[in-house]
């Protein structure tokens, strides 16, 4: 199926993939007067009295915002709003398909990061989450930093962390498949943007002890000459633990685990032919991976993900990001802590269970239905757990 082709087909069809639907009939007068003025002023006055009351008598609490500025829309780099916004559309059909979520998608025509910020602080009393989406490295960290000060709801940056839970799903369970551990194992990152720094973050929080991290100039260490500063001067400092230097050939050398979130082709057959036995590769680089799976699998590698439906083990966002939500804002969470998304990371491993687990399925579906349901009961327990539920 030429799905380009298809696309434009369905959009151009639509003129779009969202429309607002009204949750209450306006047929006669008294429906009117109940929905709008002169009844709508009794939740008004209840609301002032009581903010809290908002989530009692309107949307807001099952209501995100999927805000992008448009400068790293999926693999297309900095296309700005008008553009991104296909992506934000698509992005809250499947909050409302798979969590039963409602987004609305908010493209902000500005590359300033403090515009970013004051402008979904503007809109927040609006929304009982904010969907950070498609805004570049290392801008996106900041963003998020400042947003999750200063406002109390949750803010998620789904290329960030949704990646990093659902490549940490995906690990535990490829693990169990080769019989080693995540303290022990020796594990590479090549491409150390906004996912790559993610997934780090979220293997340290979930035990990884040997990371090295690997960009266009080799492998990240303290003191390095070129091109460490920002996010990667951070992860020089957390990272290479063994002191590692060179390139991606001599940091997966005798390596349990590749994590590539970088470029088609950067692991060679013959680099992943030196990594130990047992080895795991998840080349999520898209359209073409880091490594094809069948010469991964030629070169020795036992388990292989990737970013694409068309193999086994696709590492799919849509995993974590609505039953997140979902889990998130049934308890009016003030924030998405890593108590919460490393839960979110054990209960989509959890969905495959010892007999099912292979080297072939390490990771459930886009389509399961058990997804989102169990995420969103783990996050909701670890958000009461860790003290940021309100309800």
């Amino acid at each position: 199926m030429d799905y380009n082709k298809a696309a434009l087909e369905m959009h151009a069809a639509h003129h779009g993939k969202l429309e607002v639907i009204s949750k209450v009939p306006v047929k006669t007068r008294d429906d009117l007067s109940t929905a709008y003025t002169p009844g709508v002023a009794e939740p008004c006055r209840k609301i002032c009295q009581n903010p809290d009351d908002v989530y009692t008598y309107t949307t807001k609490g099952n209501m995100v915002a999927v805000v992008t500025n448009g400068t790293a829309v999926l693999g297309l780099g900095d296309i700005g709003p008008e553009a991104g916004l296909p992506v934000m559309e698509g992005k809250c059909v499947l909050f409302k398909e798979f969590g039963g979520v409602n987004a609305v998608p908010i493209c902000l025509d500005t590359k300033d990061p403090a515009e970013v910020i004051r402008a979904v602080e503007m809109i927040a009393p609006s929304f009982g989450g904010v969907n950070l989406e498609d805004i570049r490295s290392p801008e996106c960290f900041e963003i998020e930093r400042v947003l999750e000060e200063k406002l109390d709801i949750p803010v998620f940056h789904d290329d960030q962390h949704g990646t990093g839970i659902v490549v940490t799903a995906a690990l535990l369970n490829a693990l169990k498949v080769v019989g080693k551990d995540i303290a022990s194992v020796k594990i590479v990152q090549n491409g150390p943007g906004a996912a790559g720094t993610a997934i780090i973050k979220m293997l340290m929080a979930a035990g990884a002890t040997d990371i090295t991290a690997v960009d266009e100039h080799g492998i990240l260490y303290e003191g390095r000459p070129a091109g460490l500063k920002d996010h990667k001067a951070w992860l020089a400092t957390v990272t290479n633990p063994r002191h590692l230097t060179g390139g991606l050939a001599e940091a997966v050398k005798g390596a349990d685990v590749f994590i590539g979130t970088s470029i088609g082709g950067a692991l060679t057959p013959e680099m992943a032919a030196t990594m130990a036995p047992g080895a795991v590769v998840f080349a999520m680089a898209n359209p073409n991976p880091e490594i094809m799976p069948d010469a991964a699998k030629a070169a020795g590698v036992a388990v292989v993900g990737t970013g694409r439906s068309d193999f086994p083990n696709q590492i799919n966002n849509v995993l974590a990001f609505p039953g997140v939500f979902k889990g998130a804002l049934s308890v009016r969470a003030r924030d998405i802590n890593n108590e919460m998304k490393v839960a979110a990371a054990k209960a989509i491993a959890g969905i495959i269970s010892d007999e099912e687990r292979s080297a072939e399925n390490i990771i459930p579906g886009a389509f399961d239905p058990r997804v989102v349901e169990a995420v969103s009961a783990a996050v909701a327990q670890a958000a009461r757990d860790s003290g940021v539920a309100r309800a």
